[in-house]
């Protein structure tokens, strides 16, 4: 396996990740990342059959377990709660529990909140020149998923705050005070919401029943369904967390590759438009999995206790899969991508995802024809995730 070195917080990596996927593609399904001393495929084949071998997952080996200092402790201790870091049995019994209420009928039954609301942010937008991250990328998808959940929606700017400052932990540039930031956001937003859940059990007491997620959950954990306090806490956070983040790079993304691109014509074909934007430069870059038992993947022996990185985003434009694959094509035929992952943690919330790009993106470029960029885009410095600093445009 080739060693290739490459710093993930390099401004030009930052800002073009791609050529250093594909001078890693070249030394083969597997190489190891010098800065993160892991092994790691850019390899579609490869990323997919991971996702999908029970002999590899999210959860480290007990004996492989990472040491975790002290002041990290809270954030990890609602982490190893999170559904996303579990495996069956607990995953198994979180995820159906999760999806009862996360139905395809819930999520289609959003759409008419998802089209008003895409009208009024864009009613919202400043004259003249403005940053569509704050505007409309951030705000869409957190009230959507405030609704979804059930969490007051004027909350949104907290949740967002808190949100960002966790996920922040997954990030490259990871420092103390990032870690501190992440720690206290930690104890603030579970503060909030074991506070919110008891609000809301007294009130289902009084017969206030409502159609969200936290009531089914709640109604769950009290059904006996195994469903422990802490666990509907995490798992609402999770949801809050990932229900929004990578859509909000998302569509400031895909708009940014519309726009350089001349796309415009494809919101006629959104489903196409909207998979096209997931797969050329999705918001995040890189999964973890743990291996569980000695193994040979495509040539590469692994031992139990293993890391390897998934490159999503260099799986996406893998030309064993896809023509032109750096080509933005929004009108190429739908084919699988890897931004949702795959198998057992295939990602609850892409059909939520999904339904939002659908309908705002249209709806925006309808209402806004003339939309261009103002001014180079940039991305920020957050890697694992992709996504712009700003995204400055006028109408």
């Amino acid at each position: 396996m080739k060693t290739l070195h490459q710093s993930p917080t390099e401004h030009s990596f930052v800002q073009n990740p791609y050529p250093f996927y594909e001078a890693a593609r070249a030394q083969g399904p597997f190489f190891h990342w010098a800065e993160y001393n892991l092994p790691c495929t850019p390899n579609a084949a490869a990323v997919n059959a991971i996702f999908r071998d029970r002999r590899f997952g999210r959860a480290a080996p007990p004996e492989f377990a990472p040491v975790i200092a002290p002041h990290l402790a809270p954030f990890y201790e609602f982490e190893s709660r999170s559904m996303l870091e579990l495996e069956p049995p607990s995953h198994t019994r979180l995820r159906g529990l999760v999806l009862r209420a996360f139905t395809s009928r819930r999520i289609i039954a959003l759409a008419p909140e998802i089209t008003a609301l895409t009208h009024q942010l864009i009613d919202a937008l400043p004259q003249g020149e403005f940053d569509l991250l704050p505007h409309f990328a951030q705000k869409l998808p957190v009230i959507i998923i405030t609704r979804l959940l059930g969490v007051p929606e004027e909350m949104a700017p907290d949740l967002l705050r808190w949100s960002n400052a966790m996920v922040s932990m997954y990030m490259a540039k990871r420092t103390r005070a990032i870690e501190d930031a992440a720690i206290a956001a930690t104890r603030d937003f579970t503060a909030f919401m074991r506070a919110y859940v008891d609000e809301r059990r007294l009130e289902i007491k009084r017969g206030d029943l409502r159609d969200d997620l936290i009531t089914h959950l709640i109604a769950a954990e009290e059904g006996g369904e195994r469903l422990t306090t802490d666990e509907l806490i995490s798992t609402c956070i999770l949801l809050l967390n990932a229900g929004h983040e990578a859509t909000v790079h998302t569509i400031g993304n895909g708009v940014k590759a519309m726009l350089e691109n001349g796309a415009q014509p494809a919101i006629a074909a959104p489903d196409a438009l909207t998979e096209e934007i997931l797969r050329h430069d999705p918001a995040l870059h890189m999964f973890t999995r743990w291996v569980y038992q000695d193994l040979d993947v495509m040539g590469q022996q692994f031992k139990r206790g293993d890391q390897v990185g998934l490159l999503l985003a260099a799986a996406n434009r893998d030309p064993q899969v896809y023509d032109a694959p750096a080509a933005f094509n929004p009108v190429r035929a739908l084919h699988p991508h890897a931004s949702f992952g795959a198998g057992l943690h295939f990602c609850v919330g892409a059909p939520l995802a999904r339904l939002e790009l659908n309908i705002s993106l249209p709806i925006l470029f309808r209402r806004l024809p003339n939309l261009q960029l103002s001014e180079a885009p940039e991305y920020a410095d957050v890697y694992h995730f992709h996504g712009l600093k700003t995204l400055r445009l006028r109408a």
